[in-house]
């Protein structure tokens, strides 16, 4: 019955909007999909066939071998390892920071909340650029060490302003002023109070920088010259960019025609091993992001 008074109520013009809006959506679905389906698909079929672009959204010529390449491969699981160690320490330092710089910066009683905001919103916009930021690093002896993947990335301020957000307006003052009468301080507040209602907002920032640390390799191949200590991605780079598949997975193969059809499906078998773990985590916060980044964007 509501659902029927509901499309009564719609005009003309709502129906005409909605038609266009689905149909955009559903482009936009289709753009994104279509080369995730291709990559899949393309990995798992006959080289050959992909070259000669018989090869669509379903595999043809059903093949493995390119993962086989990828999972016998020493370098791959160096840069598997490092990633997710990068990934979760990173994470953990970045949510960590975020939150203790949202806190007080949420709080309306804070005395240097406004100046506060002007100096980060500042960094937001300008940066020293990445001479002084090599400098400062390797002077602070970070130069070849997982920590410097970490420390420089350990706070994103447009995070920080979105959680600053989010806990000023799901946080009641009143909240805070009973526990205070309690007896409670700042830091039991913080513990207590803040972090267990911020479940929402700290699974999206757990999704933004976990993401971004994964992605990350542009600080690896500036700040490590050790390859022990390669992110995922810097290997991923090498196979897809400088196309060098043949020099990290094919020692074993002859410099002919196979080698070359071998490598083009290492390539995308690749892509795929890399994007699976992280596509993973989504389902797991998915019921968290919504509220999450609505509640959080909503002002400031």
């Amino acid at each position: 019955m509501e659902a029927a008074s509901q499309r009564i109520r719609e005009s003309q013009g709502d129906r005409v909007f909605l038609t266009i809006t689905y149909i955009l959506i559903g482009i936009l679905v289709l753009a994104i999909l279509y080369p995730l389906i291709y990559v899949v698909s393309a990995s798992l079929s006959d080289p050959k066939l992909v070259i000669s672009g018989k090869v669509g959204l379903i595999p043809k010529g059903f093949n493995l071998e390119a993962y086989q390449r990828v999972f016998m491969n020493h370098e791959i699981w160096i840069g598997y390892r490092n990633t997710i160690l990068y990934a979760v320490i990173g994470t953990a330092v970045n949510i960590a920071l975020t939150m203790m710089g949202a806190y007080p910066l949420s709080r309306r009683n804070f005395p240097w909340r406004r100046s506060c905001m002007v100096f980060f919103t500042i960094t937001m916009f300008f940066s020293g650029g990445i001479v002084p930021m090599y400098l400062l690093v390797r002077d602070l002896g970070l130069y070849n060490s997982m920590w410097a993947l970490i420390l420089p990335t350990a706070i994103n301020v447009y995070n920080m302003i979105v959680a600053r957000t989010f806990l000023e307006t799901t946080i009641d003052e009143q909240i805070y002023e009973s526990a205070y009468i309690d007896g409670c301080s700042n830091i039991r507040a913080f513990f207590s109070i803040v972090l267990p209602l911020s479940a929402p907002i700290m699974a999206v920032l757990v999704l933004f920088y976990a993401v971004y640390h994964w992605n990350s390799y542009f600080e690896a191949m500036i700040y490590l010259k050790d390859r022990t200590l390669y992110p995922l991605q810097l290997f991923l780079r090498e196979i897809l960019v400088m196309n060098q598949s043949d020099n990290v997975m094919m020692d074993s193969i002859e410099m002919d025609t196979s080698k070359f059809l071998v490598a083009e499906g290492v390539k995308y078998a690749v892509i795929i091993v890399s994007s699976v773990p992280i596509l993973m985590l989504y389902p797991f916060l998915q019921k968290y992001f919504v509220k999450g980044m609505m509640i959080g964007a909503l002002k400031g």
